[in-house]
């Protein structure tokens, strides 16, 4: 058993304080339930009352994620050196003051205002800060701590999609989102701000073998590698979310079904963070990489390729589902698997940062691309592509004498 004192659990990798845990399992599911799914529940009502059009507000939200990718870069090298607790506190009351922007805003340009500030809200309270701070205080026990995380997280739209619903069905969407503000506010900010005060531990030693520090490991070829295969995948899976409802209403399922279909996919996410833990376990980095988006690309092949029925249409979604699950976890622990846990904050933010850009593209891929391609079973079978060209690219992530290239990675 462990020692305690003062709420820290201390182990053979240093003190682990008790309250982190279940304070990020709490605010990330707040965090991207409020600044993230509630807007594609509001944004019909928003285009509708403001004149505005869908695609305009859209854009907006787009322009977020990639401020928040940019931003991510800076927020890792500052988590590396100074820890979690003031980068998360600052980022919760930005997000608070970013929706209250949002919801006063008179015209599309302080609109726009309003998503670039929630764009840094998002790069300092979302996954990356979380992931480090479990990387480093839950160390060599990180991966069932984000699993924890993840799993949690991945409540978020079941949670808030329809607590968002409710709330403009009796307010305006103004309104209901200064009401998710102050909810931000109070689960958030005293969360991160009293959760994560403990000592933020001393980075380890780089591995025996990096010795060039992360500049090194940033310049070669292994680590674009892994970039370029979470920026094919990520456009790839979040273009499936957003495209699959169209998808089954081209083949003329009704929109109940369509939707169960891709809400059931949501829980076959949170199956398939169950399962990862015992994939990591079994399989190396390099493996479980190039699986786990083959896999992926199987699936959206197969909703490609079979209209019916519709038992096997929700039986893909959920593979999916699961799939993309466990993707989350795979980038979570892809830099520790091959350069660890040093410099997981710098190299994070590098890597994260492509592939968030490539998902801010994603809402407008269905209906940018499908037309011209002559329909949706096209765009999956060039989803399904790309999924693939993800998968070959990633035999090449391993650096030469990586420390985790093994079974258990």
């Amino acid at each position: 058993m462990p020692d305690t004192q003062a709420g820290v659990a201390v182990t053979e990798a240093g003190p682990r304080p008790r309250a982190v845990l279940p304070a990020l399992c709490l605010t990330q599911t707040t965090s991207w339930g409020i600044v993230y799914y509630a807007f594609p529940v509001l944004n019909p009502t928003i285009s509708i009352s403001t004149g505005w059009s869908a695609a305009a507000t859209t854009a907006a939200f787009s322009t977020a994620l990639i401020v928040s990718a940019i931003a991510g870069i800076r927020v890792g090298r500052v988590l590396d050196h100074h820890g979690p607790r003031t980068v998360m506190t600052a980022g919760s009351t930005i997000g608070v003051l970013a929706l209250l922007v949002v919801a006063a805003a008179p015209n599309l340009t302080v609109f726009y205002a309003g998503w670039l500030l929630a764009g840094l809200a998002m790069a300092t309270t979302f996954y990356q800060p979380a992931f480090a701070a479990l990387t480093r205080w839950w160390a060599p026990d990180h991966v069932r701590a984000l699993t924890y995380v993840t799993i949690a997280a991945g409540l978020a739209s079941t949670f808030f999609a329809p607590l968002t619903a409710l709330l403009v069905s009796h307010l305006s969407w103004r309104t209901t989102y200064a009401v998710l503000a102050a909810i931000l506010a109070v689960l958030t900010i005293p969360a991160h701000a009293r959760a994560l005060k403990a000592p933020w531990p001393p980075a380890p030693q780089d591995p025996p073998h990096m010795t060039a520090g992360s500049n090194h490991i940033v310049h070669s070829l292994a680590f674009w590698m892994l970039a370029a295969t979470f920026m094919l995948s990520a456009f790839a899976m979040y273009t499936v979310v957003f495209a699959l409802v169209p998808l089954l209403l081209e083949r003329g399922y009704t929109t109940t079904q369509a939707a169960c279909a891709l809400g059931l996919g949501g829980a076959g996410q949170t199956l398939g963070r169950t399962l990862y833990a015992a994939l990591a376990r079994r399989t190396s980095a390099t493996t479980r990489t190039t699986t786990l988006i083959g896999l992926g690309a199987l699936t959206t092949a197969a909703l490609a390729l079979l209209s019916g029925p519709f038992a096997l249409i929700v039986l893909l979604s959920v593979l999916a589902g699961a799939v993309r699950g466990n993707l989350t976890l795979l980038q979570a622990t892809a830099v520790t698997d091959r350069w660890g846990a040093t410099h997981y904050g710098k190299l994070s933010g590098i890597l994260a940062a492509p592939a968030y850009a490539a998902g801010a593209f994603a809402p407008f891929a269905g209906a940018g691309l499908a037309p011209p391609l002559g329909g949706y079973p096209v765009l999956f079978a060039l989803l399904a592509a790309l999924s693939a060209m993800a998968a070959a690219t990633a035999l090449g992530t391993q650096p030469p004498t990586g420390p985790c290239e093994r079974a258990g990675g």
